[in-house]
């Protein structure tokens, strides 16, 4: 998925928060990244997310999906590692989770602001 020809695009142009486009999907990791203290903000960058997939550049889709798979990939992996607090095993679970999600973030961000597509979107793993 890399080609060695690819240019990002160089004009931001026209671009705004909710316009689908680079900023668009840095906003959504960054909902992300704040829904560790204010819990909604996950959902609205969820919301974006799905609202703005299939609207852009072929690469800015794969950030969508990779998003979007973040959520609900990281939603499973907490709802487990909840479940497994009653055996005092998802105490330290949960803190896993926590940086799986973290790191699938600051991964998005730093290719969406380097103009890269995520090379494999739909991966359960970083």
């Amino acid at each position: 998925m890399t080609d060695p020809q690819y240019q990002p695009p160089t004009s931001s142009g026209g671009e705004g928060w909710f316009s689908p486009g680079r900023m668009n999907v840095q906003v959504v990791y960054v909902l992300y990244l704040v829904s560790f203290v204010v819990g909604l903000t996950g959902i609205v960058g969820l919301i974006m997310a799905y609202v703005n997939r299939g609207k852009s550049a072929a690469w800015i889709d794969t950030h969508y999906t990779y998003a979007i798979r973040t959520f609900w990939i990281g939603l499973l992996y907490a709802l487990i590692a909840s479940f497994l607090m009653l055996v005092a095993v998802g105490v330290i679970l949960i803190f896993g989770v926590a940086i799986w999600i973290v790191v699938r973030c600051v991964i998005g961000l730093q290719k969406a602001s380097a103009g890269e597509p995520i090379a494999r979107p739909t991966s359960w793993w970083i």
